[in-house]
């Protein structure tokens, strides 16, 4: 094992009732403990870790803390082996980032089944414009494939189309022939999403609420990443057989729906899960990612900033005021 080394680290600590994020001088001792030791060049940031920062006890039990549900980095330590030391890997979900120390610090700790081998033709930086929200894009997009949705069905919807996960789901949609249907309330981002492949643009309330229990079906399949009630009213609105992927709740957990859209028209509901999937379910999507599922206009839109602007990054996110992919270079 290597001697203990000092890091720099983004850690949330609680104060009078208020959760403060600032840099802090940490080293490696302070790491839980793990089979392999990584030392982290970039990370993702994501909704998840806005609601750590702000000390939501749902996500991290205790503070001080170093959110970051993402990292890409070398090996530097391996109990097991494998990861091998010098070995460039990726770690998203399972515990990183919520109660395990996370991607907003130089160094992280974790179990060797937690690592995904980096695809060869990527670095840590590459990875991380992806990171969870792309990740969770291609499952969704997976899901669908696998419940036979192909582009002569017809317009696919993507909720949240200008956030993290949305903004990749269009690309990847759109480069697999879809006509892609981006709903965002975020005015400013319209030309971005037409950049991205989306043929058509409209506002959030596409997706208003509507006392109606089924309606008229717009759309052949859909991608759904903000939950409550969106989700919804997407789902009066698909067509005979076809399919929802869902996977986030910005807009809320709850979902106040009827089984007319299931029983009355055979829509399929499909939950998709990014976090404690199996690792060869992870890595198929990384290499597609790395592959022919290739996001360029994704990756040439993604923002980096350094520690110092992670505060100001996260707030964006709690605002509803952030959109797409946000990396974080600890080299700034």
């Amino acid at each position: 094992m290597t001697s203990n080394i000092a890091f720099k680290a983004w850690r949330i600590v609680e104060q009078d009732g208020e959760y403060v994020g600032s840099e802090q001088a940490l080293t490696t001792s302070d790491l839980p403990d793990g089979e392999v030791l990584i030392r982290v060049s970039h990370s993702s940031l994501n909704y998840k870790d806005a609601l750590s920062a702000s000390g939501n006890k749902g996500v991290t039990r205790n503070y001080p803390h170093t959110p970051g549900i993402d990292a890409a980095g070398e090996v530097v330590e391996s109990a097991s082996g494998t990861p091998a030391v010098g070995e460039r890997v990726i770690v998203t979900g399972y515990d990183l980032g919520m109660n395990t120390a996370g991607g907003f610090g130089e160094y992280i700790r974790v179990p060797a089944r937690w690592c995904v081998p980096m695809p060869s033709d990527w670095d840590a930086a590459r990875a991380m414009v992806y990171g969870t929200a792309g990740l969770t894009a291609g499952l969704c997009v997976s899901k669908l494939l696998q419940v036979g949705a192909k582009p002569e069905d017809g317009r696919v919807a993507v909720s949240g189309a200008s956030g993290a996960v949305g903004s990749v789901a269009v690309e990847l949609l759109a480069s697999l022939g879809f006509e892609v249907v981006a709903i965002s309330g975020k005015e400013d981002q319209v030309g971005v999403l037409k950049d991205l492949g989306a043929a058509e643009v409209v506002g959030r309330d596409a997706l208003a609420e509507q006392k109606k229990p089924l309606l008229r079906p717009s759309y052949a399949h859909g991608i759904d990443t903000v939950g409550g009630a969106p989700l919804a009213e997407l789902l009066k609105q698909i067509q005979p057989g076809g399919s929802v992927s869902c996977c986030g709740l910005v807009a809320g957990p709850q979902l106040e729906t009827t089984v007319l859209p299931f029983i009355l028209r055979g829509v399929n509901l499909l939950g998709v899960d990014s976090v404690e999937i199996a690792l060869d379910a992870k890595q198929a999507v990384w290499q597609k990612l790395a592959g022919p599922w290739r996001c360029p206009q994704t990756e040439a839109h993604a923002r980096t900033i350094g520690r110092a602007d992670l505060g100001d990054a996260l707030g964006a996110f709690l605002e509803g005021a952030s959109s797409g992919k946000v990396v974080l270079d600890h080299a700034l």
